[in-house]
């Protein structure tokens, strides 16, 4: 016997503790205790195989804690943890929502067709945060909510940007798949144009290579006394961060709908990305931000050229980001969350949980 209906599982990456970004789970996790849930969640477990058997001993040993589950679902080996959290779901009769997450999900899927397919036909809900993932993940489930990465729009003091600098600002991971070094390019490929021209670099170290790399490379460039490596920082401390530049760089080679975008967005930073994956489902090119062929540095230095040189660009661009960036606030998406978990709850019949021998 449940003792609260209004008490949900979040299966997802918990790492804010341990020094990682704070993931739109625990952000949902914040919210919806406010709202008053009763919210478990798993992992805040850096390890792999141990961050496994965290996600699925919590999923089992909480059976009669929560009413419904949600799990984020990536690809790679992220895969395989969502598969083993959702058969001790089953296993333990409990039913779940599924979050689709990072744009290689598609790539993944298309790879393993029957994996991605059996899994999502499991859930009780499909949700993606972007229409990319919905379209992209249609052929493998069908019935997909749109369900967009939220923000609290008030923490974000916006500034329009009607005569920017050439102050710039890159907020993300250092990996591989973002093209730190992309930044860098950019950078050293304005600083004839513009000698007061420096980059802020703030995100904490995959340890792939990805920030020493960029530190070479900006030596190399001679532009390292123009290049500030900022460390990661805490999600109360990113609006400030971003407010420091003028001009946001986005540079991934895949990505989905990166939160970091939003939040420059909401504080009217002209932003300049790649135009990969899901970023062109909430850029338009030319009204809220200028897109960029993946690893273009060239392209990626004329626009930021374009926004400090062209009449009236930067503040349309500016002021069209908060606009867009006001449909991403928990006022609006938080509602939509907890109509989910509810009728998930209502709609599910109980069975009785398998019980190990």
């Amino acid at each position: 016997m449940l003792s609260n209906t209004n008490s949900v599982l979040l299966v997802d990456n918990f790492l804010s503790a341990c020094g990682g970004n704070m993931s739109v789970s625990e952000e949902l996790a914040l919210r919806l205790r406010g709202a008053g849930w009763t919210v478990l969640t798993t992992s805040s477990i850096p390890n792999g195989l141990c961050k496994a058997i965290d996600m699925t001993g919590t999923a089992w040993v909480k059976r009669r804690v929560y009413s419904a589950a949600s799990v984020s679902v990536y690809s790679g080996r992220a895969f395989r943890w969502a598969e083993a959290v959702c058969w001790m779901l089953r296993r333990a009769g409990r039913p779940y929502l599924l979050t689709l997450h990072g744009g290689g999900l598609p790539g993944f899927a298309d790879r393993n067709p029957a994996r991605v397919r059996r899994l999502l036909e499991s859930g009780k809900v499909v949700i993606a945060p972007s229409e990319y993932l919905r379209r992209r993940m249609r052929s493998y489930c069908s019935e997909i909510e749109l369900l967009p990465n939220a923000i609290d729009l008030s923490a974000y003091r916006f500034v329009l940007r009607a005569a920017p600098r050439p102050r710039l600002v890159w907020l993300r991971s250092f990996h591989s798949l973002y093209n730190p070094a992309l930044a860098v390019e950019t950078l050293a490929a304005l600083v004839n144009d513009f000698p007061l021209a420096s980059l802020e670099m703030t995100g904490n170290d995959k340890r792939d290579g990805s920030l020493g790399a960029a530190r070479r490379l900006a030596n190399e460039l001679r532009v390292a006394e123009r290049v500030e490596f900022a460390g990661s920082c805490l999600k109360t401390e990113v609006p400030a961060r971003l407010n420091r530049g003028d001009v946001f760089l986005n540079t991934p080679d895949i990505d989905n709908t990166p939160v970091s975008v939003i939040e420059a967005m909401a504080c009217g930073l002209c932003v300049v990305s790649t135009n990969v994956g899901g970023l062109p489902y909430i850029l338009e090119d030319g009204k809220d931000a200028l897109l960029v062929e993946t690893g273009d540095y060239v392209g990626m230095a004329r626009a930021v050229r374009r926004i400090i040189t062209e009449p009236g660009l930067a503040a349309s661009l500016s002021s069209n980001a908060r606009r867009k960036a006001e449909r991403f606030d928990w006022g609006a998406v938080l509602p939509q969350w907890e109509r989910l978990f509810g009728s998930t709850i209502a709609n599910f019949e109980p069975k009785k949980a398998f019980e190990f021998a």
